[in-house]
């Protein structure tokens, strides 16, 4: 059943990078403890979405924002410390990026960051993050190894690992499985629907198949539009309630 409780509320969101409107006005609420599915094509504003709710988009010169996005009703742009709000959302992006640190070093990296220093503190800390990464047994007898010398897909579960490190309430991926194989991504897909029920999961992919798959709702965004936001049983069956999605996710364009 779906849990009502609204985790983030976006009203009216506009984008401009200059002339260009990333996203027209868009409202839509995100539920605690769903895994929202994100699709679209290429250009549809899925990654600038993901963007404006940790705020990232500030780091973008020129761009406008209008709108509001609430997390627990509060207001981000209320919020005294954007580093607080990050601290709620962990990201995950397309291509893993390791810091040039071991597997251990790379998941202890935010947690010493925020001030925890006690060594059995990070390490119960640290395997339970791999744990939930679905890497720990592949990683735990070479924790003082580099983290950029793992396989693409143990990277990319390590990017998990460490997202999850300072105990997000939000969990944001943006297109993970490009970097992966498709055993890998299976695997990655079997932890997100286990963490669900920790963590508010936006997976913004551009397999239609992957949100089908794990997805408890579908929003469908094309040219900055939300076209159509609805249980994912819904979007993907053969009366949405708008065309262009049929079309989309039956692979017609896009």
């Amino acid at each position: 059943m779906q849990n009502s409780t609204k985790k983030i509320e976006i009203s009216n969101l506009t984008v401009k990078y200059g002339q260009h409107k990333a996203l027209k006005g868009i409202s839509l609420d995100i539920y605690k403890n769903e895994i929202l599915g994100i699709i679209g094509p290429a250009q549809s504003g899925k990654s600038t979405l993901l963007k404006v709710i940790n705020r990232t988009i500030e780091f973008v010169p020129g761009v406008e924002v209008s709108g509001t996005v609430k997390i627990d009703d509060e207001n981000t742009k209320d919020m005294k410390s954007v580093h607080e709000l990050r601290r709620k959302i962990g990201m995950v992006f397309p291509l893993p990026v390791g810091l040039p640190l071991s597997i251990y070093d790379n998941v202890a990296f935010a947690p010493r960051m925020a001030g925890t220093h006690n060594r059995a503190e990070l390490d119960q800390l640290v395997e339970r993050c791999l744990r939930q990464a679905a890497l720990w047994d592949e990683v735990k007898d070479r924790l003082d190894s580099l983290g950029t010398k793992l396989s693409g897909g143990q990277q990319q579960r390590l990017t998990i690992a460490r997202a999850l490190s300072h105990q997000p309430e939000i969990l944001c991926l943006d297109e993970f499985s490009i970097a992966v194989d498709p055993v890998t991504t299976m695997r990655i897909e079997d932890v997100l629907k286990e963490l669900k029920s920790q963590v508010t999961i936006i997976l913004v992919t551009n397999l239609v198949q992957q949100a089908r798959r794990l997805a408890n709702r579908t929003a469908f965004l094309f040219n900055g539009d939300l076209i159509e936001i609805d249980r994912t049983e819904v979007i993907f069956s053969d009366n949405p309630a708008n065309q262009k999605t049929y079309d989309y996710v039956n692979g017609i364009f896009g």
